[in-house]
């Protein structure tokens, strides 16, 4: 090789050096850039949701659940073919199973020993539509807070709205009862619970104080027998919807709101934000929440209205949109497997 050739050679080598050194420098700029707006966000999450933390270590570990959640939450709603959005909410500083732990209560019996009796089985015509809501049967939303008490609001929303429909009167009923009283059964308070117990232990007590002679404080306490005899609503027992059987289900809401299991472990349902949901999830029941009603948008796809316990910030002012009707017997999450009403 000549010498104009070796340093022809040699300049051309300099030069795609320096492209690729160019072009690593502006993609460390860009990471730079990027944290720094990251970080603006997340300074901007914790001030709307008065997060404090108790060391740097302790903030700079939930400052990157904090970017991961966010990534799967842009990501998801960069997509053009989903049918529902996610936010970034008051849950984006934890992880999944932090968040499993904390909010879903819901333990299922090893076995689901069924009544046999199902009152709405012969119903042969339901309406449209229904929205417990604007029958006046549906108490505003509630927050159970870090207390995996799901199953203790999911009975008594359901409570709530048939006693509506009984008397006439919407009250509010206190979960702290059953999370300090009830210990029918597998349910423990915060540690979790199964809404047919609750209905049971409701029956045998002659019936539910209202919320505010007996107010929630969202953990484990001492059975304030004083309160919770002074009962504002009474049930006399408890049916169960025929398993694996949408339509049944649908026949059961038809008439009263409707105590609810579903699978709510993954990100899609933590996140959840506005849409019919049809997010990722299997059948392993973890989650406690309420049916008040059903419904199909405009363009025709079917849902199902469900009443969470995790404030109005999350979802729809804290209500779900879920997908109804799906080729799945067990309904999506499993939202057909488990449910049950009080009579």
């Amino acid at each position: 090789m000549t010498y104009l050739h070796q340093k022809g050679w040699t300049l051309a080598r300099t030069m795609v050096t320096l492209m690729l050194l160019l072009a690593m420098a502006y993609r460390a700029a860009s990471r730079t850039l990027d944290d720094r707006a990251m970080l603006v966000r997340y300074q901007q999450w914790m001030a709307e949701h008065g997060r404090v933390y108790t060391n740097d270590d302790e903030q700079q570990l939930r400052f990157q659940v904090f970017k991961n959640n966010v990534a799967l939450i842009d990501a998801h709603n960069g997509s053009p073919d989903k049918s529902f959005t996610l936010a970034v909410n008051k849950f984006a500083d934890l992880t999944n199973d932090e968040i499993r732990a904390s909010r879903n209560g819901y333990k299922r019996a090893p076995s689901r020993a069924v009544s046999g009796f199902f009152r709405y089985g012969n119903v042969s015509a339901v309406p449209g539509e229904v929205d417990w809501r604007k029958e006046g049967a549906v108490t505003p939303v509630k927050d159970q807070g870090d207390c995996g008490c799901c199953w203790a609001f999911s009975a008594v929303a359901a409570m709530e709205g048939m006693n509506k429909l009984k008397t006439g009167k919407l009250i509010s009923l206190s979960e702290q009862e059953l999370v300090d009283c009830d210990i029918e059964g597998m349910d423990q308070g915060c540690e979790g619970g199964l809404m047919e117990y609750a209905f049971k232990f409701i029956e045998k007590r002659k019936g539910l104080s209202e919320e505010s002679v007996y107010p929630y404080t969202g953990e484990d306490g001492i059975c304030n027998t004083k309160h919770a005899s002074i009962p504002a609503a009474t049930i006399s027992g408890y049916e169960e919807v025929p398993a694996n059987d949408e339509k049944a289900l649908l026949k059961a809401v038809t008439h009263q709101p409707v105590s609810v299991a579903v699978d709510a472990s993954g990100y899609d349902f933590h996140f959840y934000s506005g849409g019919v949901f049809d997010g990722m999830c299997g059948t392993y029941l973890d989650h406690a929440i309420t049916a008040v009603g059903y419904g199909t948008t405009a363009n025709g796809t079917k849902y199902w209205l469900m009443k969470n316990s995790w404030g109005t910030s999350w979802g729809e002012n804290g209500y779900i949109r879920m997908k109804r009707d799906v080729s799945a017997k067990e309904g999506l999450c499993g939202i057909a497997m488990d449910s049950s009403y009080p009579i």
